[in-house]
């Protein structure tokens, strides 16, 4: 073989899987249930149900592995997940209806919709709440997420017990300057809604969401829920899926989490909201617009909903824990092109967000429209691969010249990727990544940063200090 063909094969195997399926798998689902099996490969998820939709309308649709390592029970299409803070979704959503309806105002005060709010709390407006700006403390410790009976039962009694409680502990940061996730947020929020409806939040979600949308197999805590047909939860720990601590939490706080569901109702409710049959699409549109913060940084949430971008689109949705996804795409309208993405996983070996799986599923499932999604799986699959220099060097000379998208961002795609597999793999393996990095940007102060960072994190002190004295060389001002 000639020294050409040689390396133009070598340049071909350092592509990713994706570019591999697009030639092997032509079948858009074919790719995507091969995705599934690299995500379970690759971060060792016990079990997987996905649905993406688009424009309303079922695209994929596919399940893989284990509902229960225990017995070895396979998931189906009809399990039920524990969807965690996807239950915030609920709150918000019943919320933007009573503001589209002009009942709540998002920037008066909580306490103008509540008699009963801690003193030092009347001034945090219902958006601030509603996004996590508010300042509050948490009404829990850590060590009452143990799941034992002893944490379980440690929780406050009732709802006015656990505002008490997160009041009782200092501010945060002063009210809508910062972004601080708390479940305490959702505590008066789920108040708001039983004070306004005269109804336990229960029967609240179950007549404006589960009745109007036939979500048949939803729960809000655990109460009702089957004896079969319950996936089992686990989460990383010594490199291992184990079973997830089981915290029972009291009937005050099924607004922001213990809500259960099919892959199914999930999709359905994602798409309903979506089409503007919940709250319209122009309300919608207005109550997503971003927010700045006064500090310049932009507002993590909007009405309660996660926002970010993903290519061309926006989109806004909820992990739940870092196992459960939930994401609505769309560009400047919802009246067309919009993708709605369930991913649920019951854990995985390696803790692996979520959002790192929807984010490959979209970048196989169409990696034109989302390049950046596509890159970095193409970026992790080289850096789980033991690969040689002329592997390396042909993957380096793949990305040069690779124009899905411009150089800045694929620096930035690079350096993100990196950090997400040194917190799911090890230094080890971000170091291949940093490295790469370094390769193709030699003159970013950052990419030596976050090479002297992880050498450092390895205690490779000589290796370390190099790259630290090149990333402040390059960070010195032009004389």
């Amino acid at each position: 073989m000639n020294r050409r063909l040689c390396h133009a094969l070598l340049c071909l195997l350092a592509l990713a899987p994706g570019l591999l399926n697009a030639t092997v798998r032509p079948d858009p689902a074919d790719r995507l249930r091969h995705q599934l099996r690299i995500e379970s490969q690759r971060y060792g998820i016990v079990g997987q149900s996905v649905e993406v939709s688009h424009d309303g309308k079922p695209v994929f649709q596919g399940v893989y592995g284990a509902s229960d390592l225990g017995n070895g029970q396979r998931v189906t299409a009809d399990d039920i997940f524990p969807v965690y803070s996807v239950a915030k979704l609920f709150v918000s959503t019943l919320l933007m209806q009573l503001v589209e309806q002009g009942k709540i105002d998002l920037d008066r005060p909580a306490s103008a919709y509540l008699r009963d709010l801690p003193a030092s709390w009347n001034a945090i407006s219902v958006r601030q709440f509603l996004n996590h700006t508010s300042g509050v403390a948490e009404y829990y410790t850590p060590e009452q997420m143990a799941g034992t009976a002893e944490a379980n039962a440690s929780f406050p009694a009732s709802l006015p017990a656990a505002l008490a409680v997160a009041a009782a502990r200092p501010m945060q940061f002063a009210p809508g300057t910062r972004t601080r996730y708390t479940q305490t947020n959702y505590l008066v929020l789920t108040q708001l809604l039983e004070t306004h409806y005269g109804q336990p939040y229960t029967r609240i979600a179950r007549e404006r969401i589960l009745v109007p949308l036939q979500l048949q197999r939803t729960w809000l805590g655990r109460d009702g829920l089957p004896a079969r047909g319950v996936v089992a939860a686990y989460r990383g720990q010594d490199g291992k899926a184990q079973p997830m601590p089981d915290v029972v939490w009291p009937a005050y706080a099924l607004g922001h989490s213990a809500l259960y569901m099919s892959r199914g109702d999930l999709s359905a409710f994602l798409r309903a909201v979506a089409a503007g049959e919940l709250v319209s699409k122009t309300s919608l549109m207005k109550l997503w617009q971003p927010q700045t913060l006064p500090g310049g940084q932009r507002g993590e949430f909007l009405s309660g909903w996660e926002s970010g971008d993903s290519g061309h689109y926006r989109d806004v949705g909820h992990d739940g824990g870092t196992v459960v996804r939930a994401r609505i795409l769309f560009g400047d309208s919802l009246d067309h092109d919009v993708y709605t993405v369930v991913y649920l996983t019951n854990g995985s070996a390696r803790n692996v967000w979520s959002r790192t799986l929807v984010d490959d599923l979209m970048g196989v499932l169409a990696p034109q429209r989302f390049p950046t999604q596509a890159l970095a799986d193409r970026i992790a699959a080289f850096a789980l691969r033991a690969t040689d220099d002329k592997q390396k060097q042909a993957f380096a000379k793949t990305l040069r010249a690779d124009r899905s998208v411009d150089r800045q961002q694929l620096e930035r795609t690079i350096n993100n990727t990196g950090y997400a597999l040194r917190e799911t793999h090890g230094a080890d393996t971000a170091l291949r990544v940093f490295i790469l990095n370094t390769v193709l940007f030699p003159k970013s102060a950052n990419a030596w940063d976050s090479l002297a960072e992880t050498y450092e994190a390895k205690g490779y002190e000589a290796a370390a200090n190099a790259a630290r004295h090149k990333q402040l060389m390059l960070s010195k001002p032009p004389r």
